[in-house]
């Protein structure tokens, strides 16, 4: 409740479930007057009433003062709580509040205002600032990353960090988090904040000025790659990674940012993170096993049974969901798939050449046959017997569906070698140094 509007809910609870009902008029009326008249206490006005009552009578009342930030779902618009700091005018707001009523997007950077400030710090002889030995290099963070949420997906807890398609996300329990998000060219921006951070508590509730986060940054370090605490003001950190080192703007050091940040700091880290979500008291083994997934997750040739030694196979882990984690991650020792049947392959010309519209009163498709080579099928429609035929249509489609097409002038045997190059190369997992 403000003094410019209100939500009430309430509900009805037994054995069978919950039963919603619809506050009155008058029961909202109580309530507003009760918030006047406690207003001028020393918390001031509440922003939240939790009543509870047991089937005996007995009450319990607690009072939310934002200390922490509330629910999605029962947050006004910023102006409802101008309206009430208008009013009951506070020294001070829980930090999350003051900057959702006053950031004013002074944290966002659309890619226009990122193109004009990088122009200008370079105009201004503003640099950003290179780090050492604090967060891991980017390599190593993506692989550990990755490492942990598989853990964490394995065991099936909702929990951790997570591997999105360029990402790595990660919201902690105590409402800090942070995005990683890859980009081309091995660029990198880590970004992400924790809603109580001192830099912040000074620039909304003590005058100060919001530090310059992105300060000497690139002009790709922008709105669509930072973390959505951009968007609210609660940005407090910001890092990218470029020519194989982090850098900053006014970003406070690694090591005050380890709250908004997963386990990702050293191999052993990393390791006794997943032996713990592998057992309460993981064995030798188990420690052992966990070591090696690491290694091999920051090598980039991760395999399903890598992590069946560290979780098992009984069922009650989920191996495939883990294993999905390293593959968005880029870090899956890549099977070669299997066989392409030879029916599928020939459907696959067929649908080409239908799809292309040309002409087949010479090449008729009931005739396309296919014959296996080494990583897929050669498909043609055979020359009649006793007819020549010079640039026939031929065409090779791989195990993974890959189609390329050629013709009789090159030798069936040269076009293959180049074929199954093209393939393994795409089976070929990049190895990563952890140097």
């Amino acid at each position: 409740m403000t003094v410019s509007a209100n939500f009430a809910r309430a509900a009805f609870f037994n054995d069978e479930g919950s039963t919603p009902v619809e506050p009155s008029v008058s029961v909202v009326a109580l309530v507003r007057e009760h918030r006047e008249q406690t207003a001028w206490l020393s918390d001031g006005p509440w922003w939240r009433m939790l009543l509870s009552m047991t089937e005996s009578g007995e009450i319990e009342v607690d009072y939310d003062y934002g200390d922490e930030p509330f629910p999605d779902d029962q947050l006004f618009l910023p102006e409802a709580y101008q309206a009430d700091l208008d009013e009951y005018p506070r020294d001070r707001l829980p930090v999350w509040l003051a900057a959702y009523v006053s950031h004013r997007d002074r944290q966002k950077r659309s890619p226009r205002q990122a193109a004009e400030a990088a122009r200008a710090d370079r105009a201004a002889k503003v640099w950003s600032e290179l780090t050492e030995n604090e967060f891991p290099a980017f390599r190593l963070m993506w692989a550990r990353w990755a490492t942990i949420a598989a853990a964490f997906v394995a065991v099936g807890s909702e929990r951790g960090p997570r591997i999105r398609p360029a990402l790595g996300w990660f919201e902690s329990s105590r409402r800090s988090g942070c995005t990683l998000y890859a980009l081309p060219g091995d660029r990198a921006v880590l970004s992400g904040g924790w809603w109580c951070a001192s830099s912040l508590d000074a620039a909304y509730n003590g005058g100060a000025e919001l530090p310059r986060l992105f300060a000497g940054a690139p002009d790709w370090v922008a709105d669509p790659v930072l973390n959505p605490r951009a968007g609210t003001g609660l940005l407090s950190f910001c890092y990218w990674w470029e020519g194989d080192r982090w850098y900053r703007g006014e970003s406070p050091p690694a090591e005050q940012c380890a709250q908004a940040v997963p386990g990702v700091w050293t191999t052993s880290t990393v390791t006794g993170i997943v032996a713990k979500l592998a057992a309460d008291r993981p064995t030798e083994q188990q420690q052992r096993a966990a070591q090696m997934l690491v290694s091999v997750a920051q090598q980039g040739v991760v395999t399903r049974d890598a992590l069946v030694h560290v979780f098992g196979d009984d069922g009650r882990r989920d191996i495939d969901g883990a294993l999905y984690q390293f593959s968005l991650a880029g870090l899956t020792n890549a099977m070669p798939p299997q066989e392409l049947p030879k029916e599928q392959a020939i459907l696959r010309v067929r649908q080409y050449i239908e799809a292309h519209g040309w002409d087949t009163s010479g090449y008729p498709l009931s005739e396309l046959v296919a014959d296996r080579f080494s990583v897929g099928w050669m498909v043609f429609v055979p020359v009649p017997r006793g007819e020549m035929a010079i640039g026939r249509a031929i065409f090779y489609v791989d195990d993974d569906g890959v189609l390329e097409q050629s013709s009789s002038s090159t030798a069936p045997s040269v076009f293959i070698a180049g074929f199954e190059q093209r393939f393994r190369k795409r089976h070929t997992p990049a190895i990563w140094s952890p140097d």
